[in-house]
């Protein structure tokens, strides 16, 4: 999504800062415009950097933070500039059309505004998740399985950003819940494991009375697949990889699988063989064979936008992660959402299958913005329907 944002920065920059011509100020419209371009192409410009490997990742992510509040900043940006054109409008209609010196003022208050409100962003990004609890209400969940506390941490992104301390965090008020049962839907992760494995160390603190268990996401994929899912093994997760693991709980069998990402085949400096591609695709079909004859299939699956497809193979509950929400009011509904096939956070009904997206419990450093939606460590309590 970053990459085809970045098409659009130059012709926003340009209109954004139009009013400057009016007033003959052709330098200084050129010299804003192409500043703002290219900080907010910067985003871009930093995921080559990371999978060239010409900067190392440390220096990177903290870039990629200041390069992710520069792209919100413009966005919102433009949202001000909309406004102001259609006041301009109004105004002409009225017959007291706005002054150029009025629509310049206006601009650069509107960027002042943006940059504010979208440094806010990325302080909620960065902060400790919050514990949220809530019932999720099951079609096909046996009465043993009722009241049924999981924990769901997605989208953790530990990296120089979301360091140990970060992970820490997240680990104690998890255990603090008291779940029955952890899972973790993708994206743990950021960077190549040599230097960011420490990051994820705090995972292995993870206990539940019925497991801790794991899925691929995206992120999983970009750096180094086949070495990351040794390091998640080594943290005591439950790596599931088109695998299921059977749980039984009160005498009724519960299946918990995950499965690949369609992030697969990626290369990778970080890969086993950088000539070779790494990871394995969403296989759902492999999932609910090992998964028959259990009481309720729970499926950990990165992207929801695969759930009308799960559902179609006897999954009770799909939980998944990836869209952070949305990020923004707004965007959420009329960006992200689009793009994910409809879903971006919460429960939804798909046939007979519950989906849930979590809102995520850490951030990606190339995004980290957060308005109106606060990062979580979601407990789900099953419910019989």
């Amino acid at each position: 999504m970053i990459f085809y944002a970045s098409l659009l920065v130059v012709p926003i920059a340009l209109w954004l800062w139009w009013p400057l011509l009016s007033e003959r100020r052709f330098k200084a419209f050129w010299l804003a415009s192409g500043v703002t371009a290219l900080l907010a192409a910067s985003p871009v410009a930093l995921i080559l950097a990371m999978r060239q490997t010409s900067l190392d990742y440390f220096t990177i992510a903290h870039l990629q933070v200041a390069g992710g509040w520069i792209l919100a900043s413009l966005v919102l940006a433009f949202l001000f500039a909309l406004v102001r054109e259609v006041v301009g409008l109004l105004r002409w209609l009225l017959g007291r059309p706005m002054s150029a010196a009025a629509r310049v003022h206006w601009t650069i208050i509107s960027v002042a505004g943006a940059l504010l409100i979208a440094g806010v962003g990325v302080s909620q990004a960065l902060i400790q998740p919050q514990v949220h609890e809530q019932d999720i209400t099951l079609q096909g969940l046996p009465a043993e399985f009722d009241g049924l506390r999981v924990a769901v941490i997605a989208d953790i992104h530990a990296s120089p950003v979301a360091n140990a301390r970060h992970v820490q965090g997240i680990v104690h008020k998890t255990l603090a819940a008291n779940p029955d049962l952890i899972v973790l839907p993708g994206d743990m992760v950021d960077g190549d494991a040599a230097t960011q494995a420490a990051n994820l160390a705090p995972l292995s603190q993870l206990k539940a009375r019925y497991g801790v268990f794991a899925a691929p996401g995206n992120h999983e994929y970009y750096s180094g697949y086949q070495t990351w899912a040794k390091v998640f093994r080594g943290v005591g997760l439950h790596y599931l990889e088109n695998q299921t693991q059977r749980i039984r709980i009160n005498g009724r069998m519960l299946a918990v699988s995950g499965v690949g990402d369609p992030a697969y085949g990626r290369l990778s400096q970080q890969n086993v063989d950088p000539l070779v591609p790494e990871g394995l695709p969403p296989d759902i079909e492999a999932v609910a064979r090992q998964a028959q004859g259990a009481d309720f299939h729970v499926l950990l699956a990165h992207q929801p936008k695969l759930a009308r497809d799960n559902a179609a193979h006897g999954v009770g509950l799909q939980i998944s992660g990836h869209t952070h929400g949305g990020h923004i009011l707004g965007m959420d509904r009329w960006l992200v959402a689009p793009v994910n096939n409809g879903f971006v956070r919460g429960e939804y009904d798909v046939e007979r299958m519950k989906l849930f997206v979590s809102n995520g419990a850490g951030q990606w450093a190339g995004f980290a913005v957060r308005l109106g939606v606060p990062s979580r460590i979601e407990i789900l309590v099953l419910r019989k329907a």
